[in-house]
């Protein structure tokens, strides 16, 4: 697993840049299957076998993202649930946003 996975999400103060192209890049190699869309937030989407497990999903990320005080845009549905993750204040994409996906992918790995 990712040793982006052992790290602490850091709070943005924004006025920072986003990370660059290359920075994304480099960072993504470390990730299980996340897709940079439109170099400003990773995307990825996890499928389940009904409506309970997803939303039981959402709300175990949910307290990951609480623990970390960084905060994904998650959607869901019967079967599947969507993570969004982006710096609000900068936005656009910070290391903050690969730390928590490479948590979520820890998570999922350790827990199916």
């Amino acid at each position: 697993m990712s040793d982006l996975a052992s790290k602490q999400c850091m709070p943005c103060q924004g006025g920072v840049p986003p990370l660059t192209q290359s920075q994304c890049e480099s960072l993504l190699a470390k990730l299980d299957v996340w897709e940079v869309v439109d170099q400003h937030h990773l995307k990825k989407r996890y499928r389940f076998p009904d409506f309970v497990t997803a939303l039981d999903f959402v709300n175990k990320i949910g307290a990951i993202a609480e623990e970390q005080g960084h905060h994904p845009n998650i959607s869901f549905t019967w079967g599947w649930v969507e993570i969004k993750l982006y710096t609000h204040k900068i936005d656009g994409l910070s290391e903050s946003d690969f730390i928590l996906a490479a948590k979520i992918d820890r998570f999922i790995s350790t827990h199916t």
